[in-house]
């Protein structure tokens, strides 16, 4: 598609496709709603990230919001650099200005999880530096399911199984939203093909020694077993209502038994061992949170491990998450990790 038809798409709001000017609407009325100045695109060249390139340029043509679009070059693969230039060619042809930022932690295990966390921070740190306090993502409702089979295999409770947040707080209370949650993928490929013509593939998200591609795979055998990830959404959904009232009653005890003093967190440890392992594992992971603001939980076996381990008499302290967990008199105090 020329740079002159893509525009047209861009400007009407693409009213010249029923299915996609439906969409763009229901994106409108979210930023409408959320009704911020100015906000920071997370871009990687896919299909997903680059149809909310697209709708966000769309949105600027009907509401003078300025959008800055930030790709970030985890530096892992060879052609990682080349590829990152491409895509910022294939915006520049259509008058989008594309910042890379280059990533300069080696990332070597753990990579996936690694790569996520890492790439959080850089955004996070290009917010605050430019007093943005808003991050778009393109997660959508593939990603959905995705998600929720990775901490099913993986044994998470209800907080893990609920739908990922349309709205939360990640690191210095950088907003991050994901608007594209209830699109499918096959449009967001529609969008990002009429706009720019194309879009890039990602090597990795066909290696089989990652768990999500390996679950990726699995969507034709379920829709030939009649299982619709429209039905699965239907569950993820109803677990979530289910979260937000355990929200409301796991708050009201974290204010009760958590508190931070100084550069430490403290967990009142004569009332803790008195709760559930449900309850146990949700106090563990808000008191990391209140003192590294982590966005990602600990794997749930490695919080299940530590509750074991401090429920032991000869216990002194551990670690996880970035924090020393030590028991000072009636609380588990946490500190940060030094490394």
């Amino acid at each position: 598609m020329s740079k002159k038809n893509s525009s047209v798409n861009l400007k009407n709001g693409f009213k010249d496709f029923k299915d996609l000017s439906v969409i763009f609407k229901n994106f409108q009325q979210k930023l409408n709603h959320l009704n911020k100045k100015s906000y920071t695109v997370a871009v990687s060249g896919g299909p997903d990230s680059l149809a909310l390139v697209a709708l966000t340029k769309a949105y600027s043509h009907i509401k003078k919001i300025k959008f800055h679009y930030v790709l970030v070059d985890h530096n892992i693969r060879k052609n990682s650099a080349q590829e990152a230039k491409q895509v910022k060619n294939l915006l520049k042809k259509n008058k989008i200005n594309l910042k890379i930022i280059l990533n300069k932690k080696k990332i070597a295990s753990n990579i996936q999880s690694q790569a996520r966390n890492t790439r959080y921070s850089i955004l996070s740190n290009y917010c605050k530096k430019n007093k943005i306090i808003t991050l778009l993502t393109a997660h959508n409702l593939e990603d959905q399911v995705e998600t929720f089979f990775i901490r099913l295999s993986r044994g998470s409770g209800l907080k893990g199984l609920s739908a990922m947040n349309t709205l939360s707080t990640i690191e210095n209370k950088i907003i991050l939203y994901r608007p594209l949650l209830d699109i499918k993928k096959k449009f967001l490929i529609k969008i990002s093909k009429l706009t720019f013509g194309r879009y890039f593939k990602d090597p990795s998200n066909k290696n089989l020694k990652y768990l999500r591609t390996k679950i990726r795979n699995l969507k034709k055998p379920l829709k030939n077993s009649g299982i619709e990830y429209e039905q699965i959404i239907k569950s993820i959904n109803n677990l979530a209502i289910s979260k937000a009232t355990l929200d409301g009653y796991f708050k009201n005890i974290f204010k009760d038994m958590i508190k931070k003093s100084g550069k430490e967190v403290l967990l009142n440890f004569n009332k803790f061992k008195k709760h559930n392992k449900e309850l146990k594992i949700a106090l563990i992971n808000e008191s990391i949170k209140r003192l590294k603001k982590n966005y990602y939980n600990p794997r749930s076996k490695k919080v299940v491990n530590l509750i074991k381990n401090i429920g032991k008499r000869n216990f002194k302290k551990t670690t996880l998450g970035g924090c020393i967990f030590i028991l000072e008199k009636d609380n588990l105090c946490l500190k940060i990790e030094k490394t």
